[in-house]
């Protein structure tokens, strides 16, 4: 091996981060970007201090045109942007090639070349002669180095070609290497080999072109997919290996499995090993779950919640025994601190948690239980649990059942009957009307509501009645609906539970409700969400106060 070759694989060289979400990501599943999200996200890794980010495909699509010539309006603080796309086609000559072309025109810092490593590949879908393959990877990779640009070779489909002919393989990397790449980056891309294996192959292709009399020194790179579950775990053996350039995308969004995991690879590369990287210490890591949920929310997905690191339930703690002794030692059951990426820790209320989870769930959302037996609430959370309800996503029913319980307590409102109509006559659109009567401070009333569904009118119906009461319901409303049916096997006659997601622009809360009747349960869930607005604005403080000035002062 050269000197200059060994000292790209010293220890002290930094890893390098290269994001390919807006890319390879892309290519997920129900993952669409517009233009304007993809700048959003650009700008948001900028900001986290990400040193590459790959745009696009300019040569596949217009979007990724218009995104590149965006960009050259733009200035990036740290990262430099990468265009990305494939060798010159067979027939072509570099010069002529579209696809090459597009990738100048995108005048990128960066462009990223993939060619064919596998013999399958060039023969069977390229169409091309293993000479003319070897040709085309030359003549593009010269073709950008000479327009002035970093070129990153990705190999794809590296393993199996290797597996298939480990010398022709190695062929494709010389071929780039010595037309100018200077990082040579190893794809998974069927993300199906075996660490052991990764490592294996890695090893030996570097001790052959490391090792190559005259050979340009080269910063070998990584890129995984998840097919096996093991994208994450691949890039970080290869890091512990040498590789000191790794691709990966936000919450390893990619095609069929995804891609390895960026925010997975950043935290476990930045907490547990002693590598440098870049950026610095894996960035601000104290702001890794809010990057997270904020490109899954550009892209219109629900966040992971079993996401490791950043997912809602990473540190959440169900079980009773983990409860009591989080509760004394938090780490006991943590393998690192959660602030350290962003997050918190949960304990959550549920039949599986003993006194212990009940007791501290309540003081996190700043209940100190006076005058409320931690062993009767845990007891009777685990009964109502039993009987369908579940306080994991509804903490807002799970703060009301604490102070129904405690002294004093006056329910700010009472139903006393609502019914639910749906009817649809003559081939008309489908009615739905739900009239509510209310009792508040003993005063009654009865409102009827329509709706576009016998939920939706029994909301209308409800806020009616108490919005003289309480205006300040004027500015709640519900944003998620979900039914989860219990007990399938009763059919139609299952108990079902209703979860609702509802908001005021301040806050968000989910309330819940259960009941072997749909409309029941969806009564219950919506009234816990209405008196939780009412606690929680101090409307029904304000109220109180307004009726003793009333009573004192009965002339005004």
């Amino acid at each position: 091996m050269s000197p200059a070759a060994d000292a790209t694989a010293a220890p002290s060289a930094p890893v390098i981060l290269y994001d390919t979400t807006l890319r390879d990501g892309t290519q997920g599943e129900n993952v669409t970007l517009s233009l304007a999200d993809k700048l959003r996200i650009a700008r948001m890794l900028d900001e986290y201090g990400m040193p590459y980010i790959e745009g696009g495909w300019p040569g596949s699509n217009p979007k990724d045109i218009e995104f590149f010539r965006a960009a050259r309006t733009i200035q990036w603080r740290t990262a430099k942007l990468a265009a990305f796309g494939s060798t010159r086609h067979r027939a072509n000559t570099a010069a002529t090639d579209p696809n090459l072309q597009e990738l100048v025109r995108a005048e990128t810092p960066v462009v990223t070349i993939f060619g064919k490593s596998w013999l399958l590949h060039v023969t069977e879908v390229l169409g091309a002669t293993p000479a003319e393959n070897l040709d085309m990877v030359a003549d593009s990779v010269a073709f950008i180095v000479a327009h002035g640009r970093e070129l990153v070779y990705d190999a794809e489909h590296f393993f199996d070609g290797y597996a298939a002919d480990p010398a022709y393989a190695l062929a494709t990397l010389r071929a780039a290497r010595d037309a100018g790449a200077r990082t040579l980056v190893l794809c998974d891309t069927n993300g199906g080999t075996l660490t052991g294996r990764l490592l294996e192959v890695l090893a030996a292709t570097r001790a052959a072109l490391d090792g190559d009399p005259g050979g340009a020194p080269v910063t070998w790179g990584i890129h995984t997919h998840n097919d096996a579950e093991l994208a994450v775990a691949n890039a970080i053996a290869a890091t512990q290996a040498g590789v000191r350039h790794v691709q990966a995308t936000i919450n390893g969004y990619g095609e069929r499995c995804g891609n390895a995991n960026m925010v997975s690879i950043l935290a476990n590369l930045a907490l547990k090993t002693d590598l440098a990287l870049v950026p610095a210490g894996g960035g601000d890591l104290t702001r890794l779950t809010e990057l997270s949920r904020s490109v899954a929310e550009i892209a219109n997905l629900a966040p992971n919640d079993w996401q490791p690191y950043v997912g809602r339930s990473a540190f959440a703690h169900k079980g009773g025994v983990h409860g009591a002794a989080v509760a004394k030692v938090e780490r006991s059951y943590q393998h690192v601190d959660p602030g350290a990426v962003g997050n918190t820790g949960r304990l959550v209320v549920s039949e599986l948690g003993g006194r212990a989870n009940t007791k501290l769930r309540a003081e996190q959302l700043g209940h100190q239980l006076e005058g409320v037996d931690p062993r009767e609430l845990s007891a009777l959370i685990k009964q109502l649990e039993h009987d369908g309800l579940s306080f994991e996503g509804a903490e807002a029913s799970f703060e009301l059942l604490i102070r129904r319980r405690q002294a004093g307590y006056t329910a700010p409102f009472k139903i006393l009957d609502y019914t639910c109509l749906v009817e649809q006559r003559g081939g008309r659109e489908l009615l739905a009307e739900a009239t509510v009567k209310v009792e508040v401070d003993g005063e009654v009333l009865h409102t009827a509501a329509e709706g576009n569904g016998p939920v939706n009118a029994l909301d209308a119906a409800l806020r009616k009645a108490l919005g003289a009461f309480y205006p300040v319901l004027d500015a709640v409303h519900l944003y998620d609906y979900k039914v989860r049916i219990l007990d399938s096997d009763a059919a139609t006659g299952a108990r079902t539970r209703v979860t609702i997601e509802s908001a005021d622009g301040s806050r968000e809360w989910s309330t819940m409700g259960s009941d072997t009747n749909i409309i029941a349960a969806s009564a219950i869930a919506l009234a816990d969400s209405l008196e939780y607005a009412i606690w929680k604005s101090g409307a029904e403080l304000r109220r109180r106060d307004e009726r003793h000035f009333t009573t004192m002062n009965p002339g005004r």
